[in-house]
């Protein structure tokens, strides 16, 4: 017999026992891992299902709105703006001539009438001076009606006569001249009006072109304002204005439309107008702020609703209407509806397309609201909803 190589001895009966129970207890193993992971992974899947399950059944909460029932009301187009008031006339009065003050005839703040004497500078010899010029320009006629009588006699040339009435016309001149800068020395009201603070003291030297004080025409009075180049088709000399201003709140001032500028300003695209206000009791003055209304058309019949039930996006104009829904808890749910809007009217805004009248509108609150939030209505504070609003003057 051969003894046995290494490689090839034989298992014994004890190993060859052991190789099926590793091998089972490999199995049982992989097996218990496998049921492991997969209830771990199970019952996440089953965890996530059972959470949006929860979450879908959960509805969102009531949010507390305001409203109002949208209605149709008589809408006045008009076009608005901003101007100043300007007056008819206007002066900023001076002496043409430079000297020492002598007497002032008026009051700060005084009404004057055209013609009526306002100042008057130091005569110093102006009326001696103007009484030797009329002397010389007395004996400078005699002159010439002599010389003149010895002429028709042929006493004398026609030389001496013709330099006899050159004499004469030189001295008359002389004379108005020195009338001129007498009345050059005296300052007169160009036309009625209100003088505002006088700038002048009696004894002060005055020189030529220096203001003494403005004067202002204020009844009637204009204002100035400016629209758009588009207004040119429906803005007409003779057309009412509306003008309110902030020292007399409330208070509308009726006139008409003077005048559009003949240009439009290549750098705005905008067009002067000018319009004429009654002012009888002085209340407007030159320099106020002005807001400008203009009626366009008749009035037509438009829903309208407060400013703050809009919501003014890139995308489009929205508002959000409260309809009925019986899931809610509350039965209303807000629905958001694109519209079109047309001119506001104080705290108003005409709706063209997207309301109908009687809808109920959320007037506050709808920054919190999409589509289909529950609403609940409080309707105790409301926004203003006026055409007219007026602020008090503080």
């Amino acid at each position: 017999m051969t003894a046995p190589t290494p490689g090839t001895a034989s298992e014994t009966p004890a190993r060859k026992a052991k190789r099926p129970s590793v091998v089972l207890r490999m199995i049982v193993m992989l097996v218990l891992v496998a049921l492991v992971l997969g209830a771990i992974f199970g019952f996440g899947a089953f965890r996530d299902v059972m959470i949006a399950k929860f979450i879908a059944k959960l509805k969102n909460p009531p949010q507390t709105v305001a409203t109002m029932v949208a209605k149709q009301t008589p809408f006045q187009d008009a076009e608005n703006a901003t101007g100043s008031l300007v007056a008819l006339q206007g002066a900023a009065l001076s002496a043409q001539v430079a000297g020492i003050v002598d007497t002032i005839d008026f009051r700060s703040g005084q009404d004057v009438k055209k013609g009526q004497l306002l100042l008057t500078l130091r005569p110093n010899n102006d009326d001696e001076v103007l009484a030797q010029l009329e002397a010389t320009a007395k004996l400078d006629d005699i002159t010439y009606r002599r010389d003149l009588a010895q002429y028709q006699a042929r006493a004398v040339s026609a030389q001496t006569v013709d330099t006899d009435r050159a004499n004469l016309a030189s001295a008359q001149a002389q004379v108005r001249s020195q009338k001129v800068l007498m009345q050059e020395k005296k300052i007169y009201a160009p036309f009625s009006g209100r003088i505002g603070i006088r700038a002048v003291n009696v004894g002060e030297f005055l020189a030529a072109g220096t203001a003494i004080g403005t004067l202002e025409q204020l009844d009637p009075i204009a204002v100035d304002f400016y629209l758009p180049q588009s207004a040119l088709r429906t803005i007409q000399p003779g057309m009412k204005v509306g003008v309110t201003v902030d020292g007399f709140p409330g208070i509308n001032f009726a006139g008409k439309v003077t005048a559009l500028d003949s240009a439009v300003g290549t750098a705005t695209r905008m067009i002067q107008i000018r319009a004429m206000l009654i002012n009888p009791h002085d209340e407007l003055r030159p320099g106020m702020f002005a807001r400008v209304s203009i009626d366009i058309g008749t009035p037509k019949d438009q829903v309208t609703l407060p400013k703050t039930a809009i919501a003014y996006n890139p995308y489009g104009d929205t508002v959000f209407l409260v309809k009925h829904d019986k899931q809610s808890k509350t039965g209303k749910s807000a629905e958001q509806v694109f519209v079109t809007l047309g001119q506001t009217r104080g705290d108003q805004v005409a709706v063209l397309k997207g309301v109908k009248p009687g809808e109920e509108v959320v007037v506050a609150g709808q920054v919190k609201l999409k589509n289909g939030t529950p609403v609940a209505i409080n309707n105790k504070i409301l926004p203003q909803n006026l055409p007219n609003p007026s602020v008090p003057n503080e």
